[in-house]
């Protein structure tokens, strides 16, 4: 085993080693003290304590110490402010990156772009992007077009992460680890950390004055510092963390209309939700942290033909359809989405449960409570054609969503272009015409979607533009049926 030179950097001493057949770090590190400049109050601290200035005192903080780090490893160095963590932290990585066959990223280096969408600076594609933002909890449509600037502490941190990730370098180096950020929120923090890094099998060294992170961190290398050569190391097997440590304290109860309203701010759909058959609470002590709406099934669904067939009356007694599945974005990440799926499919009360869901493309934990991805559902093509007429007559189709843009747009273009426009969808595409006219018919005729909308106002077209654009959603449709109500 080839030895390193003995490096001295300013005031500090290190001596390292690193073994990369047997993953072993040798370190030994003493921290040596410069004479004082004698000022005044210098010369009266060493009068009064009988002290040489010409002194230097030697302090021992690693002698010899062997770690054994391998690739997959969790490492969460802990220990009082002044301990040695980050100085070693900083030993391993310089170790690290002096190995040409190793990559190393530390969150440190990490530069946001304070100012752009965070959309925009994640991944090479939309796809990859919404991909990597889901998997750190960033998962809602409202935090995908804010800025860096705009997040908070929590979000600022998960961020991050995405950008490792992004970087797919073997080591990931995180001193002060979620120092900043309430005890909730690391522990959050941590269980996905060491989730994300498992699934990729990537190495975490992770340091942090806290010790309240090591259930949901569940690292494999324990190291504790202690002041002086006082160190503990402990091996354990490199598992993932079961659950968050907070899950644990959380019940699912039957809620109330009020209860999605609640959370109803952190959905990106926010109009008014379809009339509720069921819905269901995921609550911490008196926290609400997540609801689940079961609603009457449309009547016409893509997908739904090829697990399901029967008439109107049996659709609305046999099938509940998931309309509104919302987790606060504090606790994403967590697993609760699927948790709260899971135990409320039994309980919505039919034997047939259904989910047309656009987030179910990135984030599939519809399917990893137990439900069956059946399909994609692809616009229509009567709606993309809608959508490329708006955009000759001026629209930006990403803009669709925005009432007041929409508004605006109306305002100049005139209502009767919009509403041909609608009238061509309708004449071709039956299944929109509810949709977008907000009819209470379950199957309304072509002649009455053209008496709605030669009425409807702005405002009123402004929301069926937004509609519009929900339609242009390729969209994910799961089924679940109950087995034991079958056998």
């Amino acid at each position: 085993m080839k030895r390193k030179k003995q490096e001295i950097l300013k005031i500090h001493k290190l001596k390292k080693t690193y073994n990369r057949k047997t993953n072993t770090f040798t370190i030994n590190i003493t921290y040596e003290t410069a004479p004082p400049k004698p000022t005044k109050r210098v010369i009266g601290v060493a009068e009064s304590f009988g002290l040489g200035l010409d002194q230097q005192q030697k302090f021992t903080i690693y002698d010899n110490i062997q770690l054994k780090i391998k690739p997959k490893d969790i490492v969460y160095i802990t220990g009082d402010s002044g301990s040695g963590k980050t100085i070693l932290l900083k030993a391993l990585e310089k170790d690290i990156k002096k190995d040409k066959n190793l990559t190393c990223t530390n969150i440190q280096e990490i530069k946001p772009k304070p100012n752009k969408p965070i959309i925009e600076t994640v991944g090479k594609t939309l796809k990859e992007a919404l991909e990597i933002l889901s998997k750190v909890g960033l998962n809602d449509a409202f935090l995908f077009l804010r800025t860096y600037k705009q997040l908070s502490d929590g979000q600022k941190y998960r961020y991050k992460i995405a950008k490792l990730i992004e970087k797919n370098t073997q080591f990931w180096i995180l001193d002060e680890f979620a120092a900043t950020l309430d005890r909730d929120t690391a522990k959050i923090v941590a269980f996905n950390l060491q989730k994300i890094a498992r699934q990729k099998g990537k190495t975490v060294i992770a340091a942090t004055t806290h010790t309240d992170l090591k259930k949901d961190l569940n690292p494999s290398v324990h190291i504790h510092k202690k002041y002086g050569k006082e160190i503990t190391i402990k091996y354990h097997k490199n598992k993932p963390a079961k659950q968050c440590s907070l899950t644990k304290q959380m019940q699912i109860t039957e809620g109330t209309y009020k209860d999605y309203k609640k959370l109803s701010i952190f959905h990106y759909r926010t109009s008014r939700c379809p009339p509720p058959r069921k819905i269901f609470t995921l609550k911490r002590k008196k926290e609400l942290c997540g609801v689940i709406v079961y609603s009457h099934p449309p009547p016409t669904c893509l997908g739904r033909s090829k697990v399901w067939k029967g008439n109107f009356k049996q659709l609305q007694k046999e099938i509940s359809t998931i309309t509104r599945v919302i987790i606060h974005p504090k606790y994403r990440t967590t697993g609760l989405g699927a948790k709260l799926v899971r135990e409320t499919l039994t309980k919505a009360g039919t034997p047939y449960v259904e989910t047309l869901a656009v987030m179910a493309k990135y984030n599939p934990f519809f399917e990893k409570a137990g439900m069956k991805k059946i399909t994609e559902s692809k616009p229509d093509k009567t709606i993309l054609k809608a959508i490329e007429k708006l955009r000759k007559i001026g629209f930006n189709p990403l803009m669709l969503t925005n009432l007041n843009y929409n508004k605006k747009k109306i305002e100049e273009k005139g209502k009767q272009k919009i509403i041909k426009i609608l009238e061509e969808i309708s004449a071709k595409n039956s299944a929109a015409r509810k949709r977008l006219a907000s009819l209470q018919k379950a199957y309304p005729t072509h002649k009455e979607f053209l008496q709605k909308t030669e009425k409807m106002n702005t405002e009123n077209l402004a929301k069926t533009l937004k509609r519009i654009s929900f339609l242009s959603q390729t969209k994910v449709y799961l089924f679940w049926k109950n087995e034991q109500s079958h056998n």
